[in-house]
């Protein structure tokens, strides 16, 4: 048997560290095509010398490619037989990745919990990516419910992992160099400095993007993504190809600089929670909550803490949950996460 069906619940041990196969060097070829999938206008990410201007030798690949770059490495290993990506935490990139870089990764299981039909069970694992000089330039804890091979397998004992519900200002790590006291507002498309946001303060993105089955799934081999449900519409019961929570999330935070174009870069993941699914057809909106605000010892540089709220059009507006504190049915992501801002 050479082919390999993927792991299942009862095949995870605690503690045990995965080394996910397939190093991937990323190039522009990503950023044009990252671009081309996404709305995003982010100037840091767009222009080598707005970059330069900021301190920074050039424009760094999107923080988010090299995210999904890091997740679609670990889906062989952690959720090719899953039934749901559930949510993040502790969640920080340590340092830029830049076109010609080498991402690998690995994973560690750090929690494992069977659900109570017998049938699937939640692992938690902590995934790091590392470049080609053994940076890490990403680590983050994810949770995701995979199907049981066999419902009558032995359950492991339950450890569910004691994880931080932020990540402390003090422990957000600013690139080296990077510097905006001389940042350009109106190259960057907004005037809206750090001081300019309050802590509670909400703000409606206004536009909205439809996802398309073709996109989503381009989207999804590009970061070499296997996740049956993403591809083969014989995984559900419903027969629909379930949109990658990740593609959600770079259409949300594109559609963010419509209110947010001066947050330039995100630093850390607090949490994060896909509420419910989304299929090709749905038109997704967005809105963001600040939650906090804190200084950084970069030179002009501060960071701000922000729910950003994913949700299908026609949800009510800044909708999240019902009376019942579930999240509404309309509601697609919610995701806490700290960004750099200038002062």
């Amino acid at each position: 048997m050479k082919t390999n069906a993927g792991r299942f619940f009862e095949d995870y041990r605690l503690g045990e560290v995965i080394a996910h196969a397939v190093p991937r060097t990323v190039g522009a070829g990503e950023r044009a095509l990252y671009h081309a999938l996404y709305p995003a206008r982010g100037a840091l990410y767009s222009s080598d010398e707005f970059a330069r201007a900021c301190g920074l030798p050039a424009a760094p690949l999107d923080d988010l490619i090299a995210f999904h770059t890091v997740f679609g490495k670990t889906v062989p290993d952690i959720s090719l037989n899953a039934v749901a990506n559930l949510g993040y935490a502790e969640g920080r990139w340590l340092a830029p990745v830049w076109p010609g870089d080498t991402l690998r990764a690995s994973s560690t299981v750090i929690g494992l919990k069977e659900n109570s039909n017998g049938t699937s069970g939640v692992v938690y694992v902590r995934s790091r990516g590392v470049n080609q000089r053994g940076v890490v330039v990403l680590d983050y804890v994810r949770w995701v419910m995979v199907k049981k091979r066999d419902p009558a397998a032995a359950a492991p004992q339950t450890v569910v992992p004691d994880l931080a519900p932020a990540v402390a200002a003090g422990d957000l790590v600013v690139p080296e160099g990077l510097d905006f006291t001389a940042y350009d507002f109106a190259q960057a498309g907004e005037p809206h400095r750090w001081g300019d946001y309050a802590v509670g303060e909400r703000i409606d993105h206004v536009d909205g993007v439809t996802v398309e089955d073709a996109e989503h799934m381009i989207a999804t081999r590009l970061w070499q993504n296997t996740s049956k449900v993403h591809f083969d519409v014989t995984q559900r019961p419903d027969g629909r190809r379930l949109i990658y929570g990740g593609h959600v999330i770079s259409l949300a935070r594109a559609l963010s600089f419509n209110g947010l174009a001066n947050a330039q870069m995100i630093v850390a993941l607090n949490a994060g929670a896909h509420a419910n699914p989304c299929f090709a057809g749905d038109t997704v909106r967005a809105w963001s909550e600040v939650l906090d605000k804190a200084e950084t010892a970069a030179p002009g540089v501060g960071a701000l803490r922000l729910r950003l709220v994913a949700t299908k059009a026609g949800a009510a507006p800044f909708s999240l949950r019902d009376d019942a504190g579930k999240y509404a049915p309309e509601v697609l992501l919610d995701l806490d996460y700290w960004a750099l801002v200038p002062f």
